[in-house]
């Protein structure tokens, strides 16, 4: 954490924020504590709205991304994000692609953000070279002005004007999204959420005005999935929120072996001048 305390910013005043015994704090006096579990709370004011992933969704992402199902689109975006050495994530959940991007470009530093306590734990212990920040990104970005390089946002949240404050001059914002094809085998069977065939152009129109698409890449894949890799797709995504149990009987009666869709855009945008 003492590591990104340079590119982190009082969530109250805006001002730089310094290491201080098992504290973050600012010249203005405001101070937050960094947890036992390694990462610090800068949410303040009311409860959020925002609740974020549960700790059994975040276990079930665990273990399907140590699986290495979603490789491919770890590795897309580390290509993405190129020579960032500072990258932010928002919505970052385990920390896994961030901690991959950072094992990729060797001596970056990262800031997992993402707004639930079972993420923040997570994150602080994804990555030697990673800071895991409790904040709730639409009340606005504890980070400085210009202090990364690159901001990843994966199936995550977006808050255009706040990543191009953060966003170094020429700094790179990486967007992944989920197409329509994205797990459609399970989708039917199991009754899960679809996506919305017009997300990418939702997308694009809700970034026009602060960012301009630099490069637009297509992840499509095959997948072999084991009933508990199905198990744990289905509950560690909106699914969860929706009604569809992890434990659903349709998805003993799916064979042994189910090949299954990834396809994502992993889209790069750079900041109007």
């Amino acid at each position: 954490m003492t590591e990104v305390a340079a590119l982190l910013a009082c969530p109250e005043c805006g001002d730089a924020l310094q290491p201080h015994d098992r504290a973050l704090r600012c010249g203005t006096g405001h101070s937050f504590d960094i947890a036992r579990q390694g990462y610090v709370g800068l949410l303040t004011g009311a409860s959020t709205k925002m609740t974020g992933d549960t700790a059994d969704m975040l276990d079930a992402r665990a273990a399907f991304q140590g699986a290495g199902h979603f490789a491919p689109i770890a590795a897309a975006i580390a290509h993405a994000v190129d020579t960032a050495d500072t990258v932010l994530e928002i919505g970052a959940g385990t920390g896994y692609y961030l901690a991959e991007v950072l094992d990729a470009h060797r001596g970056g530093l990262g800031i997992a953000l993402d707004v639930a306590k079972p993420a923040a734990r997570r994150a602080a212990r994804a990555h030697p070279h990673m800071g895991s920040v409790l904040a709730d990104a639409w009340r606005g970005l504890p980070v400085r002005d210009d202090a990364v390089s690159g901001v990843l946002s994966v199936f995550a949240p977006r808050n255009p004007a706040e990543v191009a404050r953060v966003l170094t001059p020429g700094g790179r914002f990486v967007v992944v999204t989920p197409t329509a094809r994205h797990l459609g085998e399970l989708i039917g069977p199991l009754g899960m959420v679809g996506v919305d065939p017009d997300k990418d152009r939702r997308l694009a129109d809700s970034l026009s005005g602060a960012f301009t698409r630099a490069e637009h890449t297509l992840v499509e894949f095959p997948m072999k999935l084991s009933r508990p890799d199905v198990t744990n797709v289905v509950a560690m995504g909106p699914s969860a929120f929706h009604g569809t149990p992890a434990d659903d009987p349709h998805i003993a009666a799916l064979p042994d072996i189910t090949e299954v869709t990834a396809s994502v855009t992993v889209s790069t945008y750079l900041p109007r001048s």
